[in-house]
């Protein structure tokens, strides 16, 4: 026994714990370490000793999130006594995060003090969404996030933002603006063209945004994304009189064009899309609609759609727009390709379509358009999923249509 008890105390002398194993690594290391860590539980090693307390604040990214906490005044105050330590310590806070839900209308705002905090701290990376927070109740943005020169990634969702005269933004290189509210529609133009390094762009608008036309004036601007969420009561917004929301684009350097949006409420008053701007139609749709006592039908919108983009060589279609370009009739069944204008088949070098409802017909019939109409067609995909079809004879049945362009390669590829 004594024997035994001597090997095990020669075993500890010769192993230190793993404690102390970890807390003789230099800081940098050890802040690696806790930046792998939930924010929360990274705080929460500050109690292990006199080494540990503020060894966490030298984490430079955090992530607050009020689902991890039990109530929402738990977050408040653990977010608040977070960032008064980083203001104690004097540390670098480059990337905030922060997830807030309200349960309650009357639960207080804390994006504003939280936000001008880390504006005036040099922030990088600043990403803040607020879910379902009603309009009357959304948090505000502080003036200083419009001066916050040090920002290079700037994500808002579900926020209010307010007017100011003069914005500096000069290293801003992506921004993502979701479903949030503005003073009127010029501020918003005013805001995107003073960021003078800004490349990707991503705006979801939302029904009540104060933005009747929205305009992206931006000679730095590469890739722009465009959505549109409709909020509460979005049945009657779709299906009653409604504003026809515009786009105006005005981005010589834009190579990628994304809509994820209902094009039916999108009207594009004028654009300058060069020919070698890759467009892809992502969750588009066209339904017919009421506005100002007039009907627009689904091939009224589609047409005048594809005619603002007519220039465009390479274009990917979504199944979800491929359904609605290809609908059937209701008296023939037949399928048609109405929407697509001439001037478009023209200039199309590139064409990709994503389907998976009648995968082995509408895939097909669109096909066939494209391959009887496109004249410089470089380059056909057809992608599917929910069905099991060979892609052997997928491949055979295009190589059999008439293709205009004698030099376009085929690709098949299924199932997604």
């Amino acid at each position: 026994m004594e024997e035994s008890k001597e090997k095990e105390k020669e075993a500890c002398q010769e192993f230190p714990s793993r404690r102390d194993m970890i807390s003789n690594l230099p800081d940098s290391l050890i802040s690696q370490m806790l930046s792998c860590l939930p924010t929360k539980e990274a705080v929460r090693t500050s109690v292990l000793s006199t080494r540990w307390k503020t060894l966490w604040l030298l984490v430079p990214s955090l992530r607050f999130a009020s689902n991890d906490f039990p109530d929402y005044n738990s977050f408040i105050i653990f977010v608040d006594k977070s960032l008064d330590l980083y203001r104690e310590e004097n540390s670098c806070l480059h990337n905030l995060e922060l997830v807030i839900r309200k349960d309650y209308d009357d639960d207080q705002c804390c994006v504003t003090r939280w936000v001008d905090y880390v504006a005036r701290h040099k922030v990088k990376h600043l990403d803040v969404e607020c879910i379902l927070v009603k309009r009357e109740f959304l948090e505000v943005v502080p003036l200083s996030l419009y001066f916050c020169e040090s920002l290079l990634y700037l994500r808002l969702h579900r926020v209010l933002l307010v007017g100011s005269e003069s914005v500096s933004l000069p290293r801003l290189k992506t921004m993502r603006l979701e479903q949030n509210v503005y003073p009127h529609e010029a501020f918003l133009q005013f805001f995107i063209s003073s960021c003078p390094v800004l490349e990707d762009l991503s705006i979801v608008r939302k029904d009540g945004d104060n933005v009747k036309v929205l305009r992206v004036h931006s000679q730095t601007v590469t890739s722009l994304t465009l959505g549109f969420e409709p909020g509460d009561g979005h049945m009657l917004y779709h299906y009653f009189d409604r504003e026809i929301l515009g786009i105006c684009i005005d981005s010589p350097r834009l190579k990628y064009l994304n809509f994820n949006d209902d094009v039916s409420k999108c009207h594009i008053l004028s654009s300058f899309i060069s020919p070698s701007v890759k467009v892809n139609l992502g969750g588009v749709r066209y339904m017919s609609y009421y506005s100002g006592g007039v009907v627009f039908s689904n091939q009224q919108v589609a047409s005048s759609f594809f005619s603002c983009i007519s220039s465009v060589k390479d274009l990917v279609i979504s199944e979800t727009i491929m359904k609605e370009l290809t609908r059937p009739t209701v008296i023939t069944e037949h399928i048609t390709a109405w929407a697509v204008p001439r001037c478009l088949l023209l200039a199309l070098e590139f064409v990709e379509i994503k389907c998976c409802c009648k995968a082995e017909l509408v895939g097909m019939k669109l096909a066939k358009y494209f391959a009887e109409n496109s004249v410089f067609l470089k380059k056909l995909v057809l992608r599917w999923r929910g069905y099991v079809l060979e892609e052997d004879n997928v491949l055979k049945d295009l190589l059999a249509l008439s293709w205009r362009s004698s030099t376009c390669q085929i690709e098949v590829c299924g199932p997604l």
